[in-house]
């Protein structure tokens, strides 16, 4: 009876922490107002004539109604640095777009002048080869935890690579995920050149379950990029939230002709078995792993446990990159990596190379 109620209590947090994810990438003043289609940015500040955006993809669509305000400024945070804007309305009303750099290489910054008041326009923001379908490299990596006073090391190997288009990160970005953790975080990501999308890991739960999406927004999304879709998913209470399984039916749905690779922190399956380091319910990573292989995904990619594992379950490649800063597996001799992954659309493979970290 007690393993009932501890699965059934995470279930409901991690059904709380889904229920916020519903809400990210919208905001009002007014009568203006913004939406980030999938919620796939986070709306850090929103006023009249001013948007500040934490971005979670590298390509974004968004609905502006600007209201009476005609000159605005769009900042995205976290994004890709050769980021362009177009502006569209229904009535094909002609807009200028001006582009600036921001403080940080991943940041850009949009001055849109001669909207019309009572327009609604629609944002496109993609870079110019979200469309390209050549081989192409992201790296992904999880598990800083209370390494985020020492992680530039791994920044700036990363950085150094110019083959990467983004990173990705399946959790336990910092120790405890209090608000001067993930201020601390976000300031080391900023050195970067390339922007960082990230799901949480269980450490983020230590202070608040709504801090990281407050601050970086969703846990649980799915975006697409040069001929691949990648889905990020909140695993940090060992276990998926029921409205995650109906937003990911639609995404393996629509990954399902393509590459998607697939992205959480805790596994459901841990691939030694004699550790805790896995799904609180074996019938429930059983139902994930079906279904992720049922709908061809390609690449499952975990982290939580602080080693390197390359398996796979029910037919689906699987990754677990535990090395971003955190104690170690003790005898693996693997210590601090991330893994670089290149995306081949015309093959529909996945290739990865462990890049370690002296």
């Amino acid at each position: 009876m007690t393993s009932v109620v501890a699965t059934t209590g995470c279930l409901d947090v991690a059904d709380d922490r889904a229920e916020l994810d519903r809400h990210i990438g919208k905001a009002k003043a007014g009568d203006a107002s913004i939406t980030v289609e999938d919620g796939l940015a986070n709306v850090r500040s929103f006023a009249p004539g001013n948007v500040v955006l934490w971005a979670q993809a590298p390509t974004l669509s968004i609905e502006l109604e600007p209201a009476d305000t005609t000159a605005w400024e769009i900042r995205v945070e976290n994004t890709l640095s050769d980021l362009q804007l177009t502006a569209t309305s229904p009535n094909e009303l002609e807009t200028t777009v001006q582009t600036s750099t921001g403080e940080f290489p991943t940041e850009r910054i949009f001055r849109l002048e001669n909207l019309t008041p009572g327009e609604s326009y629609t944002l496109t923001l993609a870079p110019p080869d979200a469309g390209d379908l050549s081989p192409w490299h992201f790296s992904v990596f999880a598990d800083i935890q209370d390494h985020i006073y020492e992680v530039q090391d791994i920044y700036d190997r990363m950085g150094s690579d110019p083959e990467l288009r983004f990173c990705l990160i399946s959790g336990d970005l910092t120790e405890q995920g209090t608000p001067e953790e993930l201020e601390r975080f976000e300031r080391e990501l900023k050195e970067l050149p390339i922007p960082c999308f990230a799901t949480l890991g269980n450490h983020e739960l230590g202070y608040s379950e709504s801090e990281f999406r407050e601050r970086f927004g969703r846990g649980n999304f799915s975006f697409t990029f040069r001929g691949a879709r990648f889905t990020l998913l909140d695993s940090a209470s060992a276990t998926l939230a029921p409205l995650v399984y109906d937003w990911l039916e639609g995404w393996l749905d629509a990954g399902a002709d393509g590459l998607h690779a697939v992205f959480m922190h805790i596994p459901p399956l841990d691939p030694v078995g004699q550790r805790n380091g896995a799904f609180a319910s074996r019938a429930e990573a059983n139902k994930l792993t079906n279904r992720l292989a049922d709908h061809d995904v390609d690449l499952a990619v975990y982290g939580h446990v602080h080693s390197f594992y390359e398996y796979s379950h029910t037919g689906v490649p699987a990754l677990i990159t535990g090395g971003g800063g955190a104690i170690p597996e003790r005898f693996d001799d693997i210590g601090r990596h991330y893994v670089k992954v290149e995306a081949n659309p015309a093959t529909g493979a996945f290739s990865t190379e462990v890049v370690r970290i002296p």
